[in-house]
């Protein structure tokens, strides 16, 4: 920024967001496994979840020129609403930090699950089964130099908390879909 008479604003602010985004996984990791419990579980529509969500990187869409397709799901779940959230800026995050054109398509193809998809670059098929293993990066990973290998791993370990599943099938420079499956064990109401 000293070497510039005037600093890039955008790039200042993607950064800052970048950083909010590590330090909130840093925190979610040491709490994840906490001795006191931190879920208040009530019944949420999906679609305020990931607007709530999807809000936070509005700049960086407008900024890369992603476009983002958003079908409501019209789903009503029972969830942890920070948890839950926490898991969809994660993946929202990932999806913006592999897709360099293209879009960002969010829907629901059947009732009680949820794909977050991106025309990114793919993840190789060999890196697939070990994606959510605390600190694997994978080619993608190294390649790029920005992966911490802890963000899916908190995801998939949030998720069994929350009684759901995540799935990944992605395909090298078609894209990468991530599938949330909302309908495990019933869970009460607080």
């Amino acid at each position: 920024m000293e070497t510039e008479e005037e600093p890039d604003v955008g790039k200042l602010k993607a950064e800052l967001m970048r950083i909010d985004r590590y330090v909130n996984m840093s925190l979610a990791y040491a709490r994840l496994n906490s001795s006191t419990s931190d879920y208040l579980f009530r019944s949420y529509a999906l679609d305020d979840l990931i607007k709530k969500a999807l809000r936070h990187f509005s700049y960086e869409f407008m900024m890369r020129q992603l476009t983002l397709q958003f079908e409501p799901t019209g789903m009503q779940i029972i969830t942890d609403e920070k948890w839950l959230t926490f898991v969809l800026e994660q993946l929202i995050s990932n999806a913006l930090k592999y897709t360099k054109q293209g879009h960002i398509h969010i829907y629901a193809p059947e009732a009680m699950c949820l794909v977050i998809e991106d025309t990114g670059q793919g993840i190789e098929a060999s890196d697939l089964p070990r994606l959510f293993e605390l600190g694997y990066t994978g080619l993608n990973g190294h390649s790029q130099n920005r992966s911490s290998g802890i963000g899916l791993y908190l995801c998939k370990e949030i998720l069994q908390r929350l009684s759901c599943k995540i799935e990944i099938k992605s395909e090298v420079g078609v894209g990468t879909r991530v599938f949330l499956f909302f309908d495990q064990r019933p869970l009460q109401v607080e």
